[in-house]
């Protein structure tokens, strides 16, 4: 899944915290170069933590 609106080390950081904060993740790993990881989370759950930690996911509302 991409992730718009990364840029560095820090942001994955934060995108990492956000999504790791959802029930049922167990690990999560964010590349500002590249994409961010999911394990077993609704897509709809992941989209709204990567939006509430400040960035946005193209494609989606």
């Amino acid at each position: 899944m991409s992730v718009s609106g990364m840029s560095c080390d820090g942001c994955e950081r934060n995108v990492e915290s956000a999504v790791t904060n959802l029930e049922g993740v167990s690990r999560v790993e964010a590349d500002h170069e590249g994409d961010a990881g999911e394990d077993d989370v609704t897509e709809d759950d992941l989209h709204a933590a990567i939006r509430e930690a400040g960035y946005e996911v193209p494609g989606t509302a």
